[in-house]
């Protein structure tokens, strides 16, 4: 039997047993103190157990750096075949098991690793970055030009996507349709939006791949998809089904992570005008600022495993079929790891944030996202003296993301940046 966790914080504060981890509207409370929730954990229950409600298993709940970095290399006691997030550890597993690169381990994981680092490595990814900067540099020009717009439709919403569009060899056509489905697929930018809605979003998109994947067999390109159809593992080609799966593995992990840590960025940064001024002024490098940008945001708040050989951690008896989660929210706030973790520091060295995860699964697209991110700063650092919110965020609804649906933001511009000269 489960002990519930001793519940030892101050009146009035969210206590380990008041917040249930795998209700969405946990998330979207503003009254609720998550910070203090997590560090109550830390320090008193670095295991503890989120009981079942609604319907829901319960699940534990792992919130120190250090535990999170271990279980991610124990590929001996826990699997991510299961299911790797809230919504498919605690519904009966993944349909990609053993066939998506995120929730396959073993040999299999790395052969399909290495398939996919061929396109998503530096160095293959040149021309991409090219793009990347063009494109950042050219919406956030339009944006200051005329005054402010929703950042994070505007410009979050384009960047990432347009990118994984064009690595995937899709029509620009579809992006809109893509970006509304992956909105949808693992989170949800309107209370109305249900897990139903999100399950055919996820539908939607396997369907739409299967189509480009019958369309690609016959007219191969020079993208990821044709690279994948060209692809096997032991002699054996990649099903459609494969390809269909890492396909939809990529346009949400290309989308989502991006998207949101950009959106997140110019909301923190609106609030600390003295982490901006260091950005401008060029007292911070941009690939230190990018760290703690991802730090501060951990846009994925959660990964999971399932135990697949009993085990034990903190005392506490891990048996098979139990669910394991490991919560980036918290690991990236530890005190034991990041000195003054609760400040945004864009100088933070060094900077063992988890927000890619760690271990074998190490996000593959981890590059390009930091290229991404990185010409946001460069663009804004260049094109504007400042910006400030002009109206109010509206967070996304989800238990596995987090973030922000829209950003109005108004911006001050660079005129000497605009013209892109040297005034000095």
């Amino acid at each position: 039997m489960h002990r519930p966790t001793a519940d030892t914080t101050e009146p009035g504060t969210a206590g380990p047993g008041t917040v249930d981890l795998g209700d969405p509207a946990t998330f979207a409370d503003p009254g609720l103190d998550l910070d203090g929730f997590w560090r109550t954990l830390r320090d008193t229950a670095p295991l503890h157990w989120n009981p079942p409600a609604d319907g829901r298993r319960g699940f534990w709940v792992v919130s120190r750096h250090e535990d999170i970095m271990a279980t991610y290399r124990d590929d001996t006691h826990f699997t991510s075949e299961r299911g790797n997030v809230l919504v498919t550890l605690l519904g009966g597993g993944d349909a990609g098991a053993g066939r998506m690169l995120a929730v396959t381990d073993g040999p299999r994981h790395h052969e399909l690793r290495k398939i996919l680092q061929r396109v998503l490595s530096p160095r293959v990814l040149d021309e991409t970055a090219r793009a990347v900067r063009a494109n950042t540099r050219q919406w956030i020009r339009e944006a200051v030009e005329s005054g402010g717009c929703d950042f994070a439709d505007r410009i979050a919403g384009r960047i990432p996507m347009t990118t994984i569009s064009k690595l995937l060899g899709l029509p620009e056509r579809d992006r809109d349709l893509l970006l509304g489905l992956t909105k949808a697929a693992l989170s949800a930018d309107h209370e109305d939006v249900d897990e139903v809605d999100s399950e055919m979003a996820r539908n939607e998109i396997l369907m739409y791949f299967m189509d480009v994947v019958e369309e690609r067999r016959e007219s191969p390109g020079e993208d990821v998809i044709s690279l994948l159809i060209d692809s096997s593992i032991d002699g054996v080609p990649l099903s459609d089904e494969d390809i269909v799966l890492n396909c939809y593995s990529l346009i949400i992990g290309g989308d989502e992570t991006s998207r949101l840590t950009m959106t997140d960025c110019v909301h923190t940064l609106a609030d600390r005008p003295e982490q901006w001024r260091r950005l401008k002024h060029g007292e911070v490098a941009v690939d230190t600022a990018v760290d703690e940008v991802l730090r501060w945001a951990s846009p994925t708040m959660h990964f999971g495993r399932s135990v697949v050989r009993e085990t034990e951690l903190h005392g506490v008896r891990l048996r098979p079929g139990e669910v394991v989660t490991l919560w980036h929210a918290s690991g990236n706030r530890d005190e034991r790891v990041f000195a003054r973790p609760g400040e945004f520091d864009l100088g933070r060295t060094p900077n063992k944030h988890l927000a890619f995860g760690y271990g074998p699964h190490f996000c593959v697209g981890s590059y390009l996202a930091k290229v991404e991110i990185a010409e946001l700063l460069k663009a804004l650092r260049d094109f504007t003296t400042g910006f400030e919110r002009t109206g109010p965020a509206r967070r996304i609804r989800s238990n596995f993301l987090t973030g922000f649906a829209t950003m109005p933001l108004r911006f001050e511009p660079d005129p000497c940046g605009l013209k892109e000269a040297d005034c000095g």
